[in-house]
């Protein structure tokens, strides 16, 4: 039996003896790691290495003395070995070339690159060198294994939403993924495009509606409401600078609609502006209202059924693709047919002189409650791009960066109604509202909501408005 014990002490000896050479030999490194050797171990605590055949230290080249660099990958042991002279101890993690190679060969090939493959990593992933990716707005291109980016400020900005959204504003923000990738300089550059208006729009005398002093405004008016069918909700001006022709063509629309009662109810074409519309403006590259203007009275537009919009406003081939002529009266009569094959009235519709509208919060309501929604020029802040719901008011950034690009930029919409809500803080606070070109995805169903009778962002400072151009035979 006494026999029998020490063959087992024997055994778990042995096994014991050859678990740690085992460990010696054979720990592994971490794929993924970027593996360094440490420079204040002892000399002999490098890890031995199983030895195979093939060719490393030939392959890689061989390094003199120390030179922890001067490693590479042992394949099948899915491990590193070395070509440095410091390899050569008793517990030996040398290449299994190193000896046949290194110290036979006076010839080394030069060691020139690193163990670790070259390129950069992001979110988990390699990438080789010279990729470039985009991160929202700024471009990074790996170099030199570290990504260096471009430092443009966004459009949308994930920092200014949770500003906005953790703040008692009144309403919330959210990234739009039409803005994301876009520059706030981009921003400014296609989402608007009005031009500030002129001296001349700005000396224009003031109308006053028609309603008695006394009238009885209500707390909430809706257009639609008043006149359903009659007017016409947002369209979406994409990259094209142009909401000088959008805000534009809508108004003209709902005024010709509700002064015909009902009889012409189209949607006139902001593109017939855009293309159209030549002097002193750039297309989709900005223009004036007054400019606008003055096309609705002198030559018209068509229906958007007519005249839709282009998907690539960029195209060489978007002239003017309507004329007309006149019959003697001031009314013009399309001589092509319109773009839009499908639809067969080129009916041309045309406004009065526009005439500006008292900056004054009664008169304004006075003036949409009476004769319809109004053109409103707004200044535009780098928040109001992230609006999402409820009554704007502009909330200054706390990226310090941004302060540079608080610019304010010149914007078109129509002013549709008004109300009054609880807003920021609990309080009831008065606000418009306001149809905007940036499609329905946007806002509230395409429409905002902004602060009332204080002018905020410019909103009440210039207020147009114009009459269809009706003659005897269109009069209902």
């Amino acid at each position: 039996m006494w026999t029998g014990y020490k063959i087992l002490i024997l055994s778990y000896l042995t096994t014991e003896i050859w678990m740690e050479r085992q460990y010696l030999s054979q720990r592994e490194v971490d794929r993924g790691a970027n593996f360094t050797r440490n420079h204040t171990i002892l000399e002999g605590t490098r890890f031995k290495r199983a030895i195979f055949k093939g060719q490393y230290c030939r392959s890689f080249g061989c390094c003199e003395d120390r030179d922890d660099a001067c490693v590479t990958q042992f394949y099948e042991r899915n491990a590193l070995c070395y070509c440095d002279k410091f390899c050569e101890r008793e517990n030996s993690d040398c290449c299994p070339d190193y000896k046949s190679f290194c110290r036979e060969k006076k010839g080394w090939p030069p060691h020139t690159k690193p163990w670790y493959p070259e390129g950069c990593h992001r979110d988990g992933q390699r990438y080789e060198e010279g990729s470039v990716i985009k991160e929202n707005c700024n471009s990074c291109t790996c170099s030199g294994q570290q990504w260096k980016c471009s430092q443009h400020v966004c459009l949308v900005q994930p920092g200014l939403i949770e500003h906005v959204n953790k703040g008692d504003y009144g309403w919330t923000a959210q990234n739009y993924s039409q803005f994301w990738g876009m520059t706030l300089e981009e921003g400014f550059t296609y989402r608007l495009g009005t031009l500030p208006p002129s001296p001349l729009l700005l000396s224009m005398n003031e109308v006053a509606a028609s309603l008695p002093e006394t009238t009885d405004l209500p707390e909430f008016f809706i257009a639609s409401y008043k006149w359903p069918g009659w007017t016409h909700g947002p369209l979406d001006q994409k990259n094209c600078a142009a909401s000088w022709a959008f805000s534009t063509a809508s108004v003209a629309a709902d005024r010709i609609a509700i002064q015909s009662k009902g009889r012409y109810t189209a949607n006139l074409s902001p593109q017939n502006l855009i293309s159209c519309c030549g002097k002193n403006h750039h297309g989709c590259n900005s223009g004036s209202i007054d400019r606008a203007w003055w096309y609705l009275r002198r030559r018209g537009l068509v229906s958007h059924a007519c005249y839709p919009l282009f998907k690539d406003q960029n195209a060489t081939n978007n002239g003017c693709a309507m004329t007309s002529r006149s019959d003697g009266r001031g009314k013009r009569h399309a001589t092509k047919p319109c773009p839009n094959s499908i639809e067969k009235s080129n009916r041309i519709y045309q406004c009065s002189p526009p005439y500006r509208v008292s900056s004054n919060e009664t008169e304004i309501m006075k003036e949409i409650m009476q004769n319809g929604p109004v053109q409103a020029i707004m200044q535009v802040h780098e928040d109001f791009f992230n609006y999402k719901k409820g009554i704007y008011r502009h909330v200054t950034s706390t990226n310090e960066e941004s302060e540079k690009y608080q610019k304010l930029h010149t914007h078109a919409v129509k002013l549709t109604g008004w109300g009054t809500l609880r807003g920021a803080k609990g309080r009831k606070e008065k606000f418009w509202i306001a149809a905007n070109s940036w499609g329905k995805s946007w806002g509230e169903n395409g429409y905002f909501r902004i602060l009332r009778g204080v002018n905020e962002s410019d909103i009440e400072k210039l207020i147009i408005a114009a009459w269809g151009q009706l003659t005897s035979s269109d009069e209902p």
